[in-house]
């Protein structure tokens, strides 16, 4: 089960741990929608910010997070495989 969530109202004037509950969310701007895994913290963080947000339970899975080497690191790495 995935969880879609929605901005759908601007966050200005809102409180600082309304801001950082989006910001967890993966919200940046109004409109911006993520599929997220159906967890009771989600679903808390989903509560917490209900009058700017809009959640809907999706069939399937959420895609998985994939993590990122630094830039520093991915560029060193191409360097020595040119060189090799």
């Amino acid at each position: 089960m995935a969880i879609k969530v929605k901005l759908t109202k601007s966050f200005s004037g809102s409180s600082e741990d309304q801001l950082a509950t989006i910001d967890s969310l993966g919200l940046k701007k109004f409109g911006d929608e993520r599929l997220l895994k159906d967890t009771p913290a989600i679903r808390g963080m989903v509560n917490k910010v209900r009058h700017l947000v809009t959640a809907e339970t999706v069939a399937g899975e959420a895609p998985k997070a994939t993590r990122r080497k630094a830039r520093k690191i991915r560029v060193r790495d191409a360097a020595r495989a040119r060189k090799a």
